[in-house]
């Protein structure tokens, strides 16, 4: 272990982020020595990877999104239900999740923080009918 990362970032109360390792490209290029800890983005990477951890305190507020990403989710602890456009799947330890572009939320109806390691990947916008729906939130 190089060293442990200490900067987090809350985009609402009740919500902490913590970016691990990120790349601009994909697939990754191993000979870069860019710190990728250290790369400013947003959600995700239009053209690389993110690894990232979050924590969802009890009762933080949902926040509709959706990212041009394919998305492994595992949640390491506590429980947590994801809001989707056609209802709700409640996660606890261990569930793991595949996303791919849709738009969610993330409350936690409990009462201890749940942690969630993410991994998303770059990943071509949907193209519904026709019309390209962009990433939100």
């Amino acid at each position: 272990m190089d060293e442990i990362n200490t900067e987090t970032l809350s985009r609402r109360e009740g919500h902490q982020s913590a970016t691990i390792w990120s790349t601009g490209v994909f697939p990754a290029d191993n000979q870069v020595e860019e710190d990728g800890s250290k790369r400013s983005l947003a959600t995700s990477d239009p053209n690389g990877t993110v690894f990232r951890i979050g924590k969802y305190d009890p009762g933080v507020a949902p926040r509709n999104h959706r990212t041009e990403s394919i998305d492994y989710a595992v949640v390491l602890s506590g429980e947590i239900h994801m809001g989707l456009d056609d209802g709700v799947v409640h996660l606890r330890q261990g569930d793991v999740l595949v996303q791919k572009g849709t738009m969610h939320n993330w409350e936690n109806r409990g009462n201890i923080p749940c942690v969630i390691a993410f991994i998303l990947c770059a990943a071509k916008p949907l193209v519904f009918g026709g019309e390209v729906i962009s990433a939100e939130g």
